[in-house]
């Protein structure tokens, strides 16, 4: 199958930290990375996170006026990012999460695909999850397939794990050697607790700030390790991957750290998503050579230093191995779509937890060729 003619294609991601859009360019045929090419970072104004913020929680059919504003502040954002690139030849669109309740085999992604490849003039591909949950699967994480992708561009010989540190953590183990993903063995991918949104909340609530930088209010505080081990002996750790989480399901956490001083607080929520990783390190195959980092954690200095002191193998950013930790998630979009207009798998048993391996990603084309 690797005769199929390299593209590139258009990443887009905007997380669940809401912060903007990531956009990347990728060079492949959607079985290996050829190229990277350029990226771009737009932030949201304050007036679009609101937007967006309302629509947290919803699903198709509640409150549609928040939801067809939040809708709206997604597409046009994305729809601006992506007039500013050129030899496009697909485009691929996560759109917003603003529900995941994967236990009742539901998520809900605001953004019309359909309407943006109209006003793009573009090939989108979009609705990634939907056909995995119809397959039993959690609908995430779906990078797994980049990942492993990405441990053969960089030509890895040991298990690694990517480790992705946005509103909430999730892991990819890959097993380098293996000839593809489906090959058994060869992945494992699951959420292994919050990683960004509790600290991010905290200090949006207590400061007024985005996040904590660098990690530097969380440095100067004392860890509760009382919660830290409260949480920790929740049902969700205890479960076998597959698994994933919504972005608020340990939202009533911060409620834990009320009594504490805002820098204690910071550091007990830093050292929580730090020990989630740790404490899913049995749920391996096979003790990894190294961790590599992506997200927005990976640059919270206090985070990977508790990593560090955590895991059993190297911490690093992605960086250390000549990838790109912000444009990571743009990237595997742009992979995924690819593979999707192949009808290559997206999740497997061993990702997501669908009952076969699954292809996926809504193929929406303009109504007319804007050239014309």
């Amino acid at each position: 199958m690797d005769d199929f003619e390299p593209i590139w294609s258009l990443g887009c991601m905007s997380g669940t930290s809401m912060d903007g859009v990531d956009a990347a360019m990728l060079l492949t045929n959607g079985e290996r990375i050829c190229a990277f090419g350029n990226h771009s970072y737009r932030p949201y104004s304050a007036e679009e996170i609101e937007a967006i913020a309302a629509a947290q929680g919803l699903w198709q059919g509640d409150q549609p006026d928040i939801l067809l504003k939040a809708e709206e502040t997604v597409r046009l954002a994305h729809l601006e990012v992506i007039s500013s690139y050129s030899g496009v030849e697909v485009i691929g669109f996560h759109g917003q999460t603003v529900a995941h309740a994967p236990r009742r085999g539901k998520t809900h992604q605001i953004g019309d695909g359909k309407r943006l490849a109209d006003e793009a003039g573009n090939v989108v591909v979009w609705d990634f999850r939907t056909r995995d949950m119809a397959c039993g699967g959690e609908g995430a994480p779906l990078a797994s397939v980049f990942h492993f992708a990405c441990a053969k561009w960089i030509g890895e010989t040991r298990p690694v794990v990517f480790l992705n540190l946005g509103g909430v953590a999730n892991l990819t183990y890959v097993d380098p050697l293996a000839p593809e993903p489906e090959t058994h063995g060869a992945l494992v991918a699951f959420d292994t607790g919050p990683a960004n949104a509790l600290i991010d909340d905290l200090v949006a609530r207590r400061r007024n700030w985005g996040f904590d930088r660098d990690g530097d209010l969380a440095a100067t505080g004392k860890c509760d390790l009382a919660v830290v081990e409260e949480v920790l002996s929740r049902p969700y750790f205890a479960r076998q991957p597959p698994k994933s989480l919504d972005r608020n399901e340990f939202s009533d956490v911060l409620k834990s750290v009320d009594s504490l001083p805002d820098s204690d607080a910071a550091a007990t929520l830093t050292a929580l998503s730090a020990a989630a990783v740790a404490h899913a390190e049995k749920f391996l195959p096979a003790p990894p050579g190294r961790w590599l980092v992506a997200g927005g954690g990976s640059r919270n200095r206090t985070l990977m230093s508790e990593l560090g002191s955590r895991l059993s193998a190297p911490v690093s950013s992605v960086e250390d191995a000549g990838l790109d930790s912000d444009m990571l998630e743009a990237q595997a979009f742009a992979f995924l779509a690819v593979r999707s207009m192949r009808n290559l798998v997206l999740s497997l048993p061993s990702t997501t937890g669908c009952s076969v391996p699954t292809t996926g990603g809504r193929i929406d084309r303009p109504c007319r060729d804007p050239s014309g």
